[in-house]
């Protein structure tokens, strides 16, 4: 009876040290978490002020008179080439994830599709308020005459769902419907760049489409690459 009493005793014992070694594990691992990832918040701020960096160079022009003859030309051009830039960085963040392993460049692939949305919001509101003074007329004549305008306006339109959807809150609320909508951006950086090519074709002038076209072909082959290996890989496993 003694004996069995002592294993108990020492049985308990074991475990007891076991768990307080758990707990005392616990709160340093959390520690060490927090540790780790204690940069992402200056470097969401680092990033969220150089994404600003456009619209504080459309204004120093502004100012300083750099905007040159046509600052309402100025003022669309640069807006429609930063918001291709913002979608084909946010369309960048997933392959870099995977092929660095660093999980924490998804912290910030929300607050560069909200500036892919901010510098199409300006791009579209300097052309239809500053441009065309909210002349309808105009504008549906306007896109008669060029049709690059209404893939830009597809382009925008389809941008405001992502935007209106991207808060935490909405993701939770629509689930697996949101992934689904946020495909979108696909077709987006497309049309992008289909409004961008008609836009400088006209002039003859196709060396930054065509860099912007490779660019995005090169991010959605990869996307459709991974997607054809993990289906390979299912009908192999099934």
């Amino acid at each position: 009876m003694a004996t069995d009493t002592t294993r108990t005793m020492t049985g308990n014992g074991a475990r007891a040290s076991a768990n307080a070694a758990k707990a005392a594990a616990t709160p340093r691992k959390a520690n060490a978490g927090a540790s780790a990832n204690r940069w992402i918040v200056p470097a969401k701020i680092a990033v969220f002020v150089a994404a600003l960096y456009p619209l504080a160079r459309i204004v120093l022009f502004g100012f300083t008179g750099g905007l040159g003859a046509n600052p309402i030309e100025f003022i669309t051009r640069s807006t429609g080439l930063w918001t291709l830039v913002f979608i084909c960085i946010t369309l960048a963040v997933t392959p870099l994830r995977k092929l660095t392993g660093w999980n924490a460049l998804l912290r910030f692939r929300r607050m560069l599709g909200l500036y892919a949305f901010f510098y199409g919001a300006l791009h579209f509101t300097t052309y239809f308020w500053f441009d065309k003074w909210f002349d309808l007329a105009e504008i549906v004549k306007d896109i008669g005459k060029r049709p690059f305008i209404t893939v830009g306006f597809a382009a925008f339109m389809l941008l405001i769902p992502l935007a209106v959807t991207s808060p935490k809150a909405m993701v939770r609320k629509l689930g697996r419907r949101w992934q689904t909508l946020h495909r979108a951006i696909y077709l987006i950086a497309a049309l992008a760049i289909l409004h961008f090519w008609w836009m400088k074709a006209g002039k003859h002038d196709l060396i930054l489409p065509k860099i912007y076209g490779a660019i995005v072909i090169a991010l959605l082959g990869w996307r459709v690459a991974i997607w054809a290996r993990d289906r390979i890989g299912q009908r192999a496993r099934s």
